[in-house]
């Protein structure tokens, strides 16, 4: 009988048309960065395709939201559900050598990431009047002049409104930027000296807290990476996953 061979499916991320240009920060969208690092360290080929903001988005995602990777002829959307797939595709890669215990625990973390963390990247860009050029710039700098002056405005009026609605501009920037100092000096006191964050090798758990703290040190913020720099250990450890997860271990 003839050998049966199957043929693993053509994955593409797509990925917002601007790039930040510099090496280790694969996207301005810490949920794309994510993915990225994730594809990697499960040794998935991939290819990366950009998104056109005006007519691009609703024909990979009816939500207008990325990341989206395409696998095969579907697309997967959102990214905790991209890196389950991505555990299912590379078998265990992105939790191995955890209990079942520790792997709950590893979507617990990602799943932190996502929802106590990622407001403070958007504050950090789409609030404080120093950080706000730099996604200016990088989404809209393209766009046709009048779209140019009105777009900008409008989705950085909306993203504030969105950040109070989630008590994290309710009291102003003051008040935002005091508790992200209490979670970072929370996180510095609990990162590992050594390893990552549950064992002796990456996990989910590595990708989503590395997504978001990587972003935010993004050094076109540059006030926003010292705040993630005045934390040596949690530096320390960011860097470790950034390594790790460059090219995959």
């Amino acid at each position: 009988m003839p050998s049966m061979t199957t043929t693993a499916p053509q994955l593409i991320l797509h990925d917002f048309p601007a790039d930040t240009g510099l090496p280790g920060w694969d996207s301005f969208s810490p949920f794309v960065l994510e993915i990225h690092r994730a594809l990697r360290l499960a040794k998935l080929p991939y290819e990366t395709q950009k998104v056109d903001l005006i007519r691009g988005f609703k024909r990979v995602n009816p939500l207008g939201q990325l990341p989206v990777l395409t696998i095969g002829a579907g697309h997967v959307r959102d990214s905790t559900c991209i890196l389950h797939r991505i555990e299912a595709l590379a078998q265990g890669t992105l939790n191995a050598d955890l209990d079942a215990r520790t792997r709950a625990e590893s979507w617990l973390w990602e799943e932190f990431s996502d929802t106590a963390l990622y407001p403070y990247v958007l504050a950090t860009r789409w609030a404080d009047d120093r950080g706000w050029p730099v996604p200016r710039k990088a989404f809209f700098g393209g766009m046709p002049a009048p779209l140019r002056w009105l777009v900008p405005a409008m989705v950085r009026k909306q993203t504030i409104k969105k950040l109070i609605g989630r008590d994290f501009l309710r009291a102003g920037l003051p008040d935002c930027y005091e508790r992200m100092a209490r979670v970072l000096d929370a996180l510095d006191a609990r990162a590992p000296e050594a390893g990552f964050w549950l064992g002796a090798r990456p996990s989910v758990a590595d990708l989503g807290l590395f997504a978001q703290l990587h972003s935010l040190r993004l050094p076109l913020v540059e006030f926003a990476a010292d705040e993630v720099k005045k934390r040596a250990r949690l530096s320390r450890y960011l860097d470790r996953v950034d390594a790790a997860t460059r090219a995959g271990v």
